[in-house]
């Protein structure tokens, strides 16, 4: 199955710096959804993981609530889903406020095989001058995707989750 991957250069960052890059798979993030302060908290979102933990601290208390059982459950099954399905735009949205540059989004079935699409031209082969960079093409099919909008952040880069 495809996922798309996200490319993040260091502030300041020169293509020199490769060992610097960082990269985001774009998708759904089940560790997220099972403890989403939690996951928050591990990845230095502060804020977003104080809101988590203070909806789902609701949750649970109109949980013990009478009558507001379901009310309370809804919230904090709110929560887990919007951290699972949103947690790695989060994360994007982070360092990218803190100057992280998005360098390249890349569609591919696993990480090393994206890692070797942007990896590609951003090394320099020293030695002989007849090898070759392999030549990538990451368009979309005749099928494909026609448009690159999104909308809050719900769907994908490639028109999908």
């Amino acid at each position: 199955m495809t996922s798309s991957y996200i490319f993040l250069t260091p502030p300041g960052g020169t293509s020199a710096e490769i060992d610097k890059v960082r990269t985001i798979r774009d998708g759904f993030t089940f560790l997220g959804f099972l403890f989403p302060w939690a996951w928050l908290l591990a990845h230095r979102l502060w804020l977003h993981a104080a809101a988590a933990f203070f909806l789902q601290a609701i949750g649970g208390a109109l949980m013990d609530e009478p009558g507001l059982g379901l009310a309370g459950a809804a919230i904090m099954l709110g929560v887990n889903i919007l951290v699972g399905l949103e947690g790695q735009n989060f994360r994007i949205r982070h360092l990218a406020a803190m100057g992280w540059n998005e360098d390249a989004l890349i569609a591919a079935d696993r990480l090393d095989i994206a890692e070797q699409v942007y990896f590609a031209d951003k090394a320099v082969v020293s030695g002989s001058d007849d090898t070759v960079a392999p030549d990538w093409q990451n368009k979309p099919g005749a099928n494909g995707p026609h448009g690159q909008a999104t909308s809050l952040g719900l769907f994908g880069f490639d028109g999908g989750r």
